[in-house]
């Protein structure tokens, strides 16, 4: 007889993570984070809470982590099909860094463009909103989104601001993390309070007045 192949238990765990995260994922888009429950993520992935329990200490830890799961291959998927190299500048995961043409406000409306289809997605629009909203009244939940998700996207953006300061395009008194605020700001709200479209556009916009205000004066 020819001899049993043992289970894979490896790809059986990948497996029911990827059914966690999925479960997760639908369950804060269909009833909100709070009414999400570790119960509700186990039934609807087909596990027990024990599982869950073993790999995360909480509702909040398993969401995070299916949300950057989510967002890691929302954004291979946009650098595959762009074939730019630029990542998000607002939800996925880091990019091997802003793109450096030389032309700070062509490079800018690359990325703030990709920003604004990964908020325009429905599949990463519900989730990121409702880790966005609880983590307004949530801080550990909050600093952990902060952290893990925006942080390394916002230090993109210093280490492209600091190379147009260096090459005379930005002025040297200016404070790249403010600098970048200016940019991610107003495309935070318009999405956030649904005040009007978030358009590629508005994007350019965006870039055209802040790399405007940047610029070395006269």
């Amino acid at each position: 007889m020819a001899p049993t192949k043992a289970p894979d238990s490896s790809r059986r765990s990948d497996r029911s993570r990827r059914a966690i995260h999925d479960a997760a994922l639908a369950l804060v888009t269909e009833v909100g984070y709070r009414r999400t429950t570790i119960e509700g993520i186990a039934a609807r992935a087909g596990v027990g809470k024990q599982t869950i329990y073993r790999w995360w200490p909480s509702k909040a830890a398993v969401l995070m982590d299916a949300f950057l799961d989510l967002a890691g291959r929302a954004a291979e998927d946009a650098g595959a099909g762009s074939g730019s190299g630029a990542g998000s500048g607002g939800t996925g995961e880091p990019a091997p860094g802003i793109p450096d043409t030389g032309d700070l406000a062509a490079d800018l409306k690359l990325v703030l463009r990709a920003t604004v289809d990964e908020l325009n997605d429905p599949a990463l629009e519900a989730p990121t909103r409702a880790l966005t909203a609880e983590g307004i009244v949530d801080a550990k939940l909050g600093a952990e989104f902060v952290h893990k998700l925006l942080d390394p996207q916002l230090a993109l953006y210093v280490t492209r601001l600091r190379a147009a300061q260096e090459a005379g395009d930005v002025r040297a008194d200016v404070d790249p993390r403010t600098a970048l605020e200016l940019l991610i700001g107003p495309l935070m709200h318009r999405w956030l309070l649904r005040t009007l479209p978030l358009t590629h556009a508005y994007a350019d916009e965006i870039v055209d007045c802040a790399v405007g205000g940047l610029a070395p004066r006269a």
